[in-house]
């Protein structure tokens, strides 16, 4: 090689470590830039958080200025008690359990429904007896876990018929989809509250079950997002960004020809949940079709008041909460719906 070919290849050689140089350092400031939030979900599931997952791939949080960090614990409470101690930003609990902590005078505030239809029922092996949840007077009924979402529905359901617990039925912690088909094989159980998720695992795994829940309890609506006040009030640009990210991720996941793309981004979330595409493929479909509102019209993520007040309602006729909430409304805030349902 000439002296001046060396010369050119040393230049060019300069000038590619200085273009990647100066990229680095502009990936890295954009990096800082974006506001770091840590979510919590009350399982690993990523199907039932999908829309966290298809805004992550699709990178409608980084659109939104946020890193989005997803931890996965065991229930409700747990979930509570993250946001409460400040260990996460957002979390994903039940709405009896946000009553429940509210009325200990914990802050915390529902700011986006995300499962308007109930995702919860009771259910039975097919092949039972049981026609209706009257008729598990003196059964062992299953449950994810002690404090969960799931026990606040189905304490609701036995209310309204008369039934207390520990006196008419009890309720055991048998955890979520594989452990509670053991529970029926083994005979631990009678029922289980399942969830969307639960049942499709059941069924999946032989344990044939069937539904049982009153239909007037449909509208019991289940998890969704919630964020301490104080935090909301000092963070709104963090939730407005962050709830429009969902919207853009469920709408993006409503239409069927993102289908292959939408599961990608939950394998990339749980990768164990996906490998059974054909399976994961039809549990995210039973998500979705409780995930999107009845009446579009009012916006994804909008809370009915008279839902909230269903839900109070039970929860003080159970015995869960003592006296209702000083202002149930606090509970809850469609603040951010509009925005977040605006096309920008």
């Amino acid at each position: 090689m000439t002296i001046q070919a060396r010369f050119l290849s040393l230049l060019t050689g300069l000038a590619l470590a200085a273009g990647l140089c100066v990229t680095t350092f502009d990936e890295g400031r954009a990096q800082a830039a974006l506001k770091n939030i840590t979510f919590v979900q009350p399982n690993p599931s990523a199907i039932n958080s999908f829309a966290v997952f298809v805004a992550q791939g699709q990178g409608y949080f980084k659109d939104e200025g946020l890193n989005v960090r997803v931890e996965s614990i065991d229930g409700s409470a747990p979930v509570l008690q993250a946001l409460a101690a400040g260990q996460a930003q957002i979390g994903r609990p039940g709405p009896a359990p946000v009553l429940r902590a509210r009325a200990r005078g914990v802050d915390v505030v529902f700011i986006y429904n995300s499962l308007p239809i109930s995702s919860f029922g009771i259910v039975v092996k097919r092949d039972s007896k049981y026609k209706s949840p009257a008729d598990l007077k003196g059964k062992v009924i299953g449950v994810g876990t002690r404090d969960g979402a799931e026990v606040g529905f189905a304490r609701a359901i036995l209310n309204d018929l008369g039934m207390q617990e520990n006196r008419d039925y009890t309720f055991i912690p048998v955890g979520d989809g594989g452990p509670a088909a053991a529970g029926f094989l083994r005979g631990d159980i009678e029922a289980y509250v399942a969830a969307t998720s639960d049942a499709a695992i059941l069924n999946h795994r032989g344990v044939h079950v069937r539904d049982i829940t009153p239909k007037k309890f449909s509208t019991y609506f289940g998890n969704g997002y919630a964020a301490m006040g104080d935090y909301i009030a000092k963070n709104p640009d963090v939730i407005e960004g962050f709830g429009r990210a969902l919207v853009r991720a469920t709408r993006f996941a409503m239409d069927e020809k993102n289908r292959a793309t939408v599961m990608k981004h939950i394998a990339a979330g749980n990768r164990q949940e996906s490998e059974d595409q054909k399976f994961a493929t039809m549990l995210f479909e039973a998500v979705l079709a409780k995930s999107v509102p009845g009446d579009l019209s009012k916006g994804i993520g909008y809370q009915d008041p008279a839902h909230w007040e269903a839900w109070q309602t039970s929860l003080l006729a159970s015995g869960d909460m003592k006296e209702p909430l000083p202002d149930l409304k606090a509970a809850y805030t469609n603040k951010f719906v509009e925005a977040w349902n605006r096309s920008k």
